[in-house]
């Protein structure tokens, strides 16, 4: 059963006071390597999977998509999506994305950010998403890397005068949920290996373009010191593919 965390109000308060939630794209901090990894919107049909706030969905329409279909679970999240939202060429549409269905061929671009780490079937999920796609088009999408998905506490290994010693991997070829606690509550995310992430996108057709294990922005290492620990592990992977 899809996760819908994002409508716990408690949770969803907590949400809304990330950075990335008030101040959008720029204070995300692996959106300046996001960004160059996306294809021409011009002219494009773009869906977007996991949509949250729409930020994403904004983007493409500013940079001349000719529609945008957001999709997300959360009521709270679309509701907050629409008030942002002054633009016809956004839909916004509730639903899990294990569940929604498209035409074959309907759209141009895919995009996806740190969601799919939430969803049990990623093969499937390539096989709809390849489906879905023109010939041409792409696919673009950040998940949680698996360094960071493979143990459930996903956090540092402290010293005795709370100094970070190493972040920890265990049971790495282990795929499946971990119970993980984030915010305000209790999480599942499904681990899987970077291979199965390959993998999953070869067999179902697509051809990968580029992958980046990005690290934070020159000027995000001057703003926020400690983000300097982000060099030592991998907290994200993106992947761009196309459909031949």
């Amino acid at each position: 059963m899809a996760q819908n965390k994002y409508d716990d109000p408690d949770f969803f308060a907590s949400y809304s006071n990330m950075p990335r939630s008030q101040q959008g794209l720029e204070a995300a901090g692996e959106w300046h390597v996001l960004r160059t990894m996306l294809p021409d919107f011009k002219g494009k049909t773009v869906l977007d999977l996991g949509c949250g706030f729409g930020w994403h969905c904004r983007y493409a329409v500013e940079q001349g998509a000719a529609s945008v279909i957001g999709v997300d679970l959360s009521e709270k999240m679309l509701k907050r999506a629409q008030e942002m939202t002054a633009d016809s060429r956004i839909t916004y549409q509730r639903g899990s994305i294990e569940g929604v269905e498209y035409k074959e061929n309907q759209f141009d671009i895919v995009i996806s950010s740190l969601a799919f780490h939430y969803i049990e079937n990623f093969a499937e999920q390539c096989r709809k998403t390849y489906r879905w796609l023109k010939p041409g088009g792409s696919f673009v999408f950040s998940v949680e890397h698996p360094i960071f998905t493979s143990l459930e506490s996903q956090n540092w290994i402290i010293g005795p005068t709370g100094e970070r010693l190493h972040w920890p991997v265990d049971n790495y070829q282990l795929e499946g949920p971990r119970n993980t606690k984030w915010l305000t509550g209790d999480v599942t995310k499904f681990h899987r290996t970077f291979a199965t992430y390959m993998n999953s996108l070869v067999e179902a057709g697509f051809q990968i373009k580029k992958v980046i294990e990005p690290e934070p922005s020159p000027e995000m290492l001057n703003q926020i010191p400690e983000l300097k620990d982000e060099m030592r592990r991998p907290m994200f992977l993106m992947v761009a593919a196309v459909k031949p």
